[in-house]
This record gives structure tokens, sequence and C-alpha cells, in this order.
């Protein structure tokens, strides 16, 4: 039977890596005060444009004990999505996050997984898992995990995997050995603030999601501005740019995880796309990102990008 906090601790980071997470890092679940500033600054300069839900629950996004009573720790997995193969240049090009199954499915059922082989072995553990679908702020989370830093794109970036992750929570009411903060590694360099085609990136740090071509391709409700469709270039379903040109991504490796292997419609050209109609949609695109966002919204994007093109 463990009874040690770091016999604990390597066993739940063992049990992560075990379920195919590729990194695991632990935090104390504590009021995250500079976060809280951060976030509340970020929305009153209405930098989240049209996502009113951010302006909901900010106590529970700085704060894990408001998620989650009786809250000690806040472990952090990271699971690499960057894929084997990518688009071709002259097509539609839609974020490689998008290239395979919806990454909230896949990392809870690894979560779930984790979790269930830790409470056979430690039913006194309790805990609730979160997988970006839950106001957590999970970059700040891997940060004070220890599994990287945010960098001046606002993303999570890791020496080890780079940007390309998505980030996965599991708080439990029991306490561990916790990691420490690793220091920021982007220093003088402004690749993805240079590269960024509508100035998104306003400053280290800080996106203006009025400007982001993700967020007008994805999250948005409203009729795209006509300065946003002047710099999609093609782009249909988010926007890469900023990873795309960050040094840390240089020897990005492919993942192995069957669920994100490229579908079908990343080797479409322009022309397939732009005859999807609505039931091919459900059918191809179901358990996908893009079906959270919805038929009418990806094809208005297609053919505002078809007009350009």
């Amino acid at each position: 039977m463990m009874t040690g906090l770091s016999e604990i601790t390597f066993f739940v980071k063992q049990t992560a890596k075990e379920s195919g997470f590729d990194d695991c890092g632990i935090a104390k679940a504590t009021h995250l005060h500079p976060d809280e500033a951060y976030l509340k600054k970020w929305i009153s300069d209405g930098f989240h444009a049209g996502m009113k839900y951010m302006e909901s629950h900010t106590e529970k996004r700085v704060d894990p004990g408001k998620l989650f009573d009786g809250a000690r720790s806040v472990v952090v997995v990271l699971l690499n999505y960057y894929p084997s193969e990518t688009q071709q240049k002259d097509t539609f090009i839609v974020s490689k996050y998008a290239y395979g199954t919806d990454y909230h499915d896949v990392l809870k059922e690894k979560l779930q997984q984790v979790f269930s082989k830790i409470q056979r072995s430690i039913p006194e553990i309790k805990g609730r898992i979160f997988t970006d679908s839950a106001p957590v702020l999970e970059r700040a989370w891997a940060r004070e995990a220890g599994l990287g830093w945010i960098g001046k794109s606002g993303l999570l970036i890791t020496k080890k995997l780079g940007s390309y992750v998505f980030i996965g929570e599991l708080i439990l009411n029991i306490d561990l050995d916790y990691d420490m903060p690793v220091n920021e590694y982007c220093g003088t360099c402004t690749r993805c603030m240079d590269a960024c085609p509508t100035k998104a990136i306003i400053s280290p740090g800080i996106v203006d999601s009025n400007k982001c071509i993700s967020y007008h391709t994805i999250e948005s409700k409203e009729q795209m501005p006509s300065s946003i469709k002047s710099h999609l270039k093609n782009r249909i379903f988010g926007c890469d740019t900023c990873q795309d040109v960050c040094m840390w991504n240089n020897k990005a490796k492919a993942n192995t995880i069957k669920d994100f292997s490229p579908k079908d419609y990343i080797y479409w050209d322009k022309e397939q796309w732009n005859k999807l109609t609505n039931n091919n949609f459900k059918i191809l695109f179901a358990k996908t990102p893009f079906y959270r966002t919805g038929y009418k919204k990806l094809k208005d994007n297609i053919i505002q990008a078809y007009i350009l093109s």
C-alpha cells in the first residue's frame, strides 16, 4: 500500500504516461491571484470579443477549490497533437488541432483511465476531470505544474513538445509533491507577434480576439469583418501561424495517437471543400472539432475563402 507523498506522486505521473500522455506535472491547488488580475483586465479591455462566457465564473477559473470541494492538487497532462503530415499549400487550410477526432473526447477518455487506476489503488482519493469543458485556466495550471511557460503568443510552450499540445487536468483531494514553474524561454524573440496576419498579438502574451482569425473562423457568431477577410488567405478554420513560426516547434515530432490521424478532408482540394453539403458534413465531420462550430459557419468560411482565392 502506497503511503508516502513521493511514492503516490510517482504513481500518479507514471499512470498518466502509461495511459498515453506525453507529459505530466503537478501543482498545488491554490488561488491564482496574478492570473485573476490578468484575466479581469483582458476582459475589461474587451479582448474576449464575443466570448461572453469568459465573463462568467471568474472565481472558478482562478480557484480550483470553487470547482471541486477539497481540492489539494492539480494534476496537469499534455498530449501532443502535431500531425504526421500537413495540408498542401494550394487548398483551404484548417488548424492542425482539427485534423482528427475532437480532442475533448480523447483527453476525457484517457484522463478517466488515469483516474480509475488511481482510485483502484488508492480508493480514498477523490477528484474531478477537466478537458477544456469547464472554467479552468489550463495554460496557467500547466505553467504552475512546471510543464512549460506561456509564450508571447499566449499559448503554452514546452521544451519537450513545443506548443502543439492539448492540456487536461485532474483535480485531486490529496497533497502530492509539487513541481516548480519553469523559466520563460522566449527571450527577445518576437516571431509569433511579427508573423500574426492581423497583428492580434498586441503585446507579449496578450491576444485581442477581435483581431484573431481563429476566433472569427471558429468561435464568432457575427459576420466576419472585412479586416479579417482580407487576411484569410485560404484559412477556413483556425490559424496556426503563430505556432508554425515558433522556434520551439522546429523539431516538433508527429503524434502516434490513432484518433489524431488526419481524416480524409485534410487531403481535399478547394473544389471538394466548396461542394460540401450539410448531409455530408453531418457524416464526415461528426466527432471532430468542426461539429461544434457547425455546418453554416464552416460553409460561410469556405465561400468567403473561395471568393478570395
